[in-house]
């Protein structure tokens, strides 16, 4: 097996890159490099990146950014026929559910976590918050309705297209999901595996060692 390094911090994009090592059981190492001037925007990192942002994936000297990218290598790489699908069906439908994530849901529950758990309390915005929570009520009726009648989104397995599509979602086990009572389960049944309770708490002690001012920063650069 070959060297894989994992760079950017755990709060970050980087959970999803962190969670499918874990779940494949992959060697790697993990260079917690922040976002910003001092971090994946050096000159170092820019050339890793050119477009600043995380999580990069070193494997082997392949290097490899876009966070559902990374996922979607790393399964079809080390786990072809179990955690990605064997079938050419099946392959398309987790890119299809993997872009839908990005598509429909990404940036709404970002804005939505930021103000209403990451931020301090008198920086939130109460009309973000409340935008974001409208924009996800009908994909999550969509992705409730996917898992109503099955454990998970392919099926009777998890794949790597649950794993993208829980981590994309992963800060909304924080939300009242009382209306997509399917989705909770499934939300729960992801992030209750044991790869993903391994990523959950590298991205919990970033969570709760992170500055206010980079939290701040996060908003600022994504425009949330």
């Amino acid at each position: 097996m070959g060297n894989l390094t994992i760079y950017g911090v755990a709060r970050t994009r980087a959970f999803r890159a962190l969670w499918v090592a874990e779940e494949l059981g992959l060697a790697y190492r993990h260079l917690p490099i922040e976002i910003g001037d001092a971090g994946v925007r050096t000159p170092e990192f820019l050339v890793l990146n050119p477009n600043g942002r995380l999580p990069i994936v070193d494997d082997d000297g392949f290097v490899l950014s876009e966070s559902l990218a990374i996922t979607l290598y790393l399964a079809r790489k080390h786990g072809a026929g179990t955690l990605y699908p064997a079938s050419p069906e099946g392959e398309a439908k987790a890119w299809q559910w993997s872009f839908w994530a990005i598509a429909e849901v990404d940036r709404a529950v970002n804005i939505w976590s930021l103000h209403a758990v990451r931020l301090p309390s008198a920086e939130r915005n109460a009309a973000l918050r409340e935008e974001a929570l409208k924009i996800l009520v009908a994909p999550f009726k969509v992705l409730n309705a996917a898992v109503a009648p099955q454990p998970y989104l392919l099926g009777n397995d998890f794949t790597v297209a649950d794993l993208n599509v829980a981590a994309v979602i992963s800060r909304a086990i924080d939300m009242d999901l009382s209306a997509t009572p399917r989705l909770s389960d499934w939300l729960n049944r992801c992030l209750d595996r044991p790869a993903a309770r391994k990523a959950l708490a590298l991205k919990t002690e970033s969570d709760n060692t992170t500055p206010v001012e980079v939290t701040r920063r996060i908003a600022q650069i994504n425009r949330l």
